[in-house]
């Protein structure tokens, strides 16, 4: 996107009170603080409580964004020329420039919101300083009963990982990489004409601020491998068929000392043959007797967890009707859900001689139709 004017007026990191070398998780925890404490449902007619709420969300719609807070840092270190009708002058003075390594080019792409290396972490180009990895995905397939109390299990994944070898430092063991000379650990060096300094990426180091004299000989000096690796997952109580669960740092490896990505565990939940879901709320169809349904009686319910449970059912009890058993659902940390039983009178196919008795008693005892009222 291109960038916003306010984006020059406006400190997105000191409104959330947090460091420009946040984290995302940092950055969210702050946002949900200030949207708690400022939100206008809980200070009601409080203009300021509603502008700092305000403020606080264009923030965090910003730095909650990988891409768009990556933007914003650069539009902010370019100042206000980065910026389409921006400018400098008399009350501006000399502006630096942020140039890759195609020179001007890049420049007028990243200044109006078209720069190739705003996907950080996410196969754009890579620049100078740390990188974050990539978000991985997986899937998982759960059983029924696991995805309803929560599991503990391991995922098999083949993918970038850190190198083993040389633990990430991509140097031969017992060795460790230098300072690059060039340009004194920054990654970038830059080339003062006038009025502009124009900044790219070290050709010595590579943009990565060191340089690897004793390259290990796993990885070759990448820090990174290729290879099978397992992954101990949490699955919470109550996970629904096709949710997506994340897990902060377990994806890709980050670059010249970016924190890993994320991994995106996409969940799919097997039928159970007795249970339905609706929600927290488990179901359960449970066949009955015409005697029971009609007379009324005591049931064994079965549940998914532990023992059965008694049901009374009334005289007269309708098929399909349903019934709740409070606290027999899944229970989460938030709340438990009930278990939800649909009654299903049975109808005999065949009867014996003592039933079929039994039954022509019964109507010749009938004295009314259930159609009487249809004319």
């Amino acid at each position: 996107m291109a960038p916003q004017r306010d984006w020059f007026d406006k400190d997105y990191y000191r409104i959330l009170g947090v460091a420009e070398s946040a984290t995302p998780k940092e950055i969210t925890k702050a946002y949900r603080k200030l949207a708690r404490e400022n939100h206008p449902d809980t200070h009601p007619g409080d203009a300021a409580a509603e502008e700092r709420f305000k403020e606080a969300s264009a923030a965090y719609d910003v730095l909650g964004d990988e891409e768009k807070r990556t933007e914003y840092d650069e539009v902010r270190r370019l100042g206000p020329i980065g910026f389409p009708g921006g400018g400098g002058g008399p009350d501006h003075g000399p502006y630096n420039f942020n140039v890759g390594a195609d020179g001007l080019g890049d420049l007028l792409g990243q200044m109006f919101g078209r720069g190739r290396g705003s996907g950080r972490g996410r196969g754009g180009s890579a620049g100078a300083g740390p990188q974050r990895g990539d978000d991985l995905a997986a899937s998982l397939t759960l059983e029924f009963a696991d995805a309803a109390r929560g599991v503990t299990t391991t995922l098999y994944l083949t993918s970038d990982a850190e190198c083993g070898t040389c633990h990430g430092s991509g140097a031969r063991p017992g060795t460790t990489p230098t300072v690059c000379s060039a340009c004194g650990g920054r990654g970038v060096v830059d080339d003062n004409q006038g009025f502009f300094s124009f900044s790219s990426p070290c050709r010595s180091c590579g943009g990565r601020g060191v340089v690897i004299e004793s390259p290990c000989p796993n990885c070759h000096g990448s820090g990174t491998e290729h290879r099978a690796r397992e992954v101990q997952v949490r699955i919470p109580a109550g996970v629904a068929d096709g949710q997506t669960i994340r897990l902060p740092g377990r994806g890709g490896p980050g670059r010249n000392g970016g924190p890993a990505g994320d991994l995106l565990v996409e969940c799919h939940v097997t039928h159970h043959p007795l249970f339905g879901r609706q929600g927290n709320n488990l179901t359960v169809k449970v066949p009955v007797t015409f005697a029971e349904a009609a007379l009324g009686a005591d049931i064994d319910v079965p549940t998914l967890e532990g023992p059965r449970v008694t049901l009374r059912l009334r005289p007269g009890t309708a098929s399909g009707s349903k019934h709740r058993v409070k606290g027999k659902g899944i229970a989460t940390k938030k709340t438990t859900g009930d278990l939800i039983v649909t009654v299903d009178v049975q109808v005999p196919t065949s009867l014996t001689d003592a039933q079929r008795h039994a039954v022509e008693a019964y109507a010749a005892a009938t004295t009314t139709s259930p159609r009487a009222g249809m004319g």
